[in-house]
Order: structure tokens, then sequence, then C-alpha cells
């Protein structure tokens, strides 16, 4: 069924909450890292995540199992949104959460690339020039970054890469699996990985992974990193649902507005003027990205409609039709 201009409004209007709620993690994540190790808090996301998605999916009747052909997949993307989610906590506990989120906005830049290679996708010149510009303008960010908190401010390339992997991961499994049981299993698959460090570092010292018994609103940092990382990604997950990506992907950049905002009224962290000019640079090249995907998908569309013997203005499921 085509989407019809009144049920796209529900998909903008989601992803928008998206970039409002998405900084709450990562605000709940520097609150937190002030006394809890990071792999703690990346553990307690997990955890409160899986708890949170477990009533959902019972209510939607989804199945608890992991098929087996998805097994591999999961886990890999499990693993990868382990690293993502550590890189970037590790980032924001000594970053302002601005800074990282610029900095870790690359990622559609590598996604890109490594579709080319891994998948044989169609990448442009033009594409190619745009993602090594927003690279530039991750480096205008890193460098002021990397002179006040040192290679910390590497972590979020970290981030970006390994979140890129948990996209293509992503990918590979979303045509088969609901993406409510996808997030599910994600999360408890990622708990499965991740407690057996936690009991294994108890008593080592090792500053990263030995875990502490929170005090006070410590309980509730961690809780956040979980309830608003739920919160954020059943957004999104609904959002593309309503509207195609291609018109929510511009959408994502507000996110940084969101980041600043929140980093601002709690830390009074504000980016400097090399900072902003590095911003600029990364989303004014991610949207160049995002319109010349649509061209190409525009173009994809027309060589196959008049392939198939159907107009220029055909949508996907004239175009589906005529090939069932």
């Amino acid at each position: 069924m085509t989407r019809q201009a009144d049920n796209i409004l529900p998909g903008v209007v989601l992803m928008l909450a998206f970039c409002m709620i998405a900084p709450l993690l990562d605000v709940s994540s520097k609150l937190a890292a002030a006394e809890i190790p990071v792999g703690q808090i990346v553990t307690a996301r997990f955890i409160v995540q899986g708890a949170l998605m477990l009533p959902v999916v019972l209510a939607m009747g989804l199945s608890l199992r992991i098929p087996m052909r998805a097994l591999g997949q999961i886990t890999l993307r499990a693993f990868f949104l382990i690293i993502s989610t550590f890189s970037f906590v590790a980032a924001v506990s000594v970053m302002p959460v601005a800074d990282a989120l610029a900095i870790a906005f690359v990622e559609p830049f590598i996604l890109l690339i490594l579709g080319r290679f891994l998948f044989g996708d169609e990448v442009g010149p033009r594409r190619i020039a745009a993602s090594a510009v927003g690279f530039i303008g991750a480096l205008m960010v890193i460098q002021p970054s990397l002179a006040a908190f040192g290679y910390v401010a590497l972590w979020p390339l970290g981030t970006a890469f390994f979140f890129a992997f948990y996209m293509l991961s992503t990918r590979a499994v979303a045509g088969y699996m609901h993406p409510v049981a996808m997030q599910f299993h994600t999360s408890w698959t990622g708990i499965a990985m991740c407690l057996p460090i936690m009991f294994l570092s108890e008593g080592t010292g090792w500053s990263e992974f030995d875990p502490v018994w929170p005090q006070g609103l410590f309980w509730l940092w961690l809780f956040g990193v979980g309830f608003w990382g739920s919160i954020s990604h059943i957004c999104m997950t609904y959002a593309l649902k309503f509207a195609p990506s291609a018109t929510l992907a511009p959408l994502h950049y507000l996110e940084i507005v969101s980041a600043v905002t929140l980093g601002y009224l709690i830390f009074g962290d504000f980016p400097n003027a090399l900072t902003w000019a590095g911003i600029a640079v990364i989303v004014a090249s991610g949207l160049y990205i995002i319109h010349r995907e649509r061209v190409a998908a525009r173009t994809r569309l027309v060589t196959a409609a008049a392939t198939a013997g159907i107009g220029p203005h055909a949508d996907q499921s004239e175009l589906e039709a005529s090939k069932a």
C-alpha cells in the first residue's frame, strides 16, 4: 500500500520526537559517568531496554525465540551496538554531548563507503566527495576537542564506525524480522555479552568495567540510559512505518539542536566557533548525500518503470505489482 500524505505526518512527528528524546540518553549517560564505570552504564542500558521491551513483545504476540537464521546477525548487531554505545559513553563522560554527537554524525559517510565495498552499492563521485568534506567537518570539531580533552575526542569516531556496522547488520535481518522483535532480541543478546564481563571485572579495579553500587540519583541516571534509549528507538522504528527514510533522514540532524540545548542547560557547555563551523559542514555534507540518494533512487524507479512498461510517475506499489 502506498503511503498517503496524511500518513507521512505521524512519521515526521515521531522522528522529531526521536530527535528531542535521543539526547536525553546521552545526558543520562554523562550524568551517570560521574561515578559509574562506562561498561556498567552500557550494561544497564541493555538490561533496562530488555526489561521494557519484554511486555511490548508479549503484547504484540511476537516470538521470544531468535530464529536460527537470524542468530548470527543478531549477535553481531548486539556486539556492534555494545561497542558503539561504549565509545559514545566514554566520550560524553569527558567532552560535551553536542561535540561528541557532531563527530558521531560521520556515520552516514562511513555507511555509504561500507555499502559500496560490502554490498556493491553504487556510489557516485559526488557522494564520495561529500563524504570527504563531511570528514573534514568532523576534524574541525575534533581539533579543539582533542586539544581540550585528549584522545578521548576520537571515541565518537569509534561510535560512528561501529554504528555503521550495526546498521548494516540491521539491514541484513530487517527483511524477515519485525523491528520490535529485533530490538528485543538485540537487547537480551547484549545482556548475555555484558553481564559476564561485569562479573569477571568485579574487584579488579579496572576503572572502565569494575562495577560499583549506585547511590541516590545515580539509579535514576542508569534507568534513564535504558529508558530514553528504548523510547527513542521505538519512535524511530515507527516513524519509518509511516514515512520513507528519504523524508525522515534530513530531520535527524535536528538532534544536534536538542543536544546543544540540553548540554547548555544542564552542563553549561556551548560549542565554540570552530565546532559550529564543523557541525555546519557535517550537516551540509549529510544533506547533500541524502539529496543524491533521492536522485539515484528516483533514477532507478524511472528505469524500472520504463522496463516494466509503466509511466515515469509510477509509485513503488505499481512496480511491485508489475513484477508479481
